[in-house]
Order: C-alpha cells, then structure tokens, then sequence
C-alpha cells in the first residue's frame, strides 16, 4: 500500500482500536468513506480487504462491513451479586498477595472465602504477512514442561497494558509489533484469583536488535498458524494468555472463510 492508503489505514484501525464503532455496527458506505478520506474507491476497497482478513472487520454481502462481535442474547435481568463485608490481609508481598473476604452469597448465611491476588498482566500475539505467529519456547518449573508461548508480562503500575505490551514483545524477542490492536480483558482463574489479564494483537513487525530479557527469551520461533491446532493437541502450548490470543486468531480465520463462502 502506498503512504495515502496506509494513512487511511491506520486511521480506521485506531477508530476501531478506540471503539469508535461498537460490536455489530455497520460501517458508513465506501461512498460515505472515499469523501470523508479523501481516497479512491479502488484504494479503500485495499484497506477494507486487509481490515477484514486481519479480523478487524466482517463483510456481509458485496460492499457491507461491520464489526466483528454482534450479540444477540441479552443479559440477565433479577440476578443478585454476592455482598461483600469486607477482607483482610493473611500474606502479602511484591509478587503475590493472600486474602480472606466475608462474603455473602444470594439466600445464603455469609463466610470467608480465600482471595489471590496477582498482577495484571499484557499477552500479544504478533502476526506476520506469512500467516506465522511470534512465540517463544520456555521451561517453566512449576509444571516443570517445555512449551510454546506467547510474548507477555506485568503491567507496572505507572503503564499502560498497550505500552507493556509492547514493551514486553521487543524484550523478550527483538521484534517490535507495527501495529497493536486490544482483543479482550479476561480472569483466568475467575473462582479465587485476581489477576487481569489483557491480550493483543500485533500486525507486522520489524527486528530492532537482539533480545535484552534473557532469562524469559528462551528460543524465538515464528510457528505457522496452521501448526497451532497440533501444538494443543500435544500441550505444547503453554498459559491461558497464549491459548486465548490463538484461539480469538483462530476463530476469527474461521468466522471469515464461512462468511466469504456464503
């Protein structure tokens, strides 16, 4: 693409990053985006097919694109959250901290249940033009197995998880993402452990030098997506940041190829 379709580019996605359009909104018309861009039709249809084979975007129909993620249940409505009278402290350090919590079910007599909190934590997936995805491949004690990972680290309490994203791809690979896109927030162990978590997604990326946090390097590989469906069948794949990143990659491939055959 060429500096003015790259700008327009660039503009959509970081509307789409800020979100500007809610999931399931519709995109104004190609008419409505060549005026307001300045750009040819031609151009723009460029920049709308690689928003879509990123994933970024859905086509519906000839020429009608939306934001991937309509919903149509609705929320439940009458449902009561627990009550919470109030925590304290059992074990606390820079790492990891043990809590006990009076709560109080819905129709039910109040107890103590134990609280961990963890830090918050930024996962990305950086995705080239070959279809591979950037990874690592560790020894991780605990479970005391090698595996496959994904570039990832704790969000310092002055940062935002996008920068740490960022941050943590180049220190622990060398390679720093061109783009990067915010997919979901989630628990990973929602029933006791307090430890958000924030995955991205990284288009395109160049070598800025060798990788300074050794320790976490490990071997760098770029593993075909093809090769992500047998690496979980072997449980190669290591952490649910790395497993929910491929599989929202994953998922979206596969949204796109029932659209484009319908």
């Amino acid at each position: 693409m060429g500096p003015k379709t790259t700008k327009v580019y660039e503009t959509l996605r970081e509307r789409l990053a800020a979100g500007e359009y809610a999931p399931g909104d519709k995109l104004p018309s190609e008419r409505a985006l060549v005026d307001e861009l300045s750009i040819g039709r031609t151009a723009l249809r460029q920049v709308l097919a690689r928003l879509v084979a990123e994933g970024a975007l859905e086509v519906r129909g000839r020429s009608s694109y939306r934001v991937p993620g309509t919903v149509t249940i609705r929320r439940p409505e009458g449902v009561e959250p627990w009550r919470i009278h109030g925590e304290r402290d059992l074990y606390d350090n820079r790492w990891v901290k043990l809590q006990l919590w009076d709560v109080e079910p819905p129709g039910m007599k109040s107890f103590e249940h134990h609280v961990v909190k963890l830090h918050h934590v930024a996962v990305t997936a950086v995705l080239d033009d070959q279809d591979r995805v950037l990874m690592m491949w560790r020894y991780r004690f605990v479970p005391q197995q090698f595996g496959w990972e994904l570039p990832g680290g704790i969000v310092d309490a002055d940062e935002e998880p996008a920068d740490t994203a960022l941050r943590e791809v180049v220190e622990e690979t060398g390679w720093r993402p061109k783009s990067l896109e915010h997919v979901v927030t989630y628990q990973p162990m929602v029933g006791m452990v307090d430890s958000p978590h924030d995955i991205f997604v990284g288009h395109g990326a160049e070598r800025v030098g060798e990788p300074t946090d050794v320790e976490e390097a490990g071997h760098i590989e770029w593993v075909p997506l093809a090769d992500i469906p047998g690496l979980m069948a072997r449980g190669e794949l290591m952490g649910s940041g790395t497993l929910v990143a491929l599989l929202h990659i994953l998922a979206n491939r596969r949204a796109q190829g029932v659209t484009a055959a319908r």
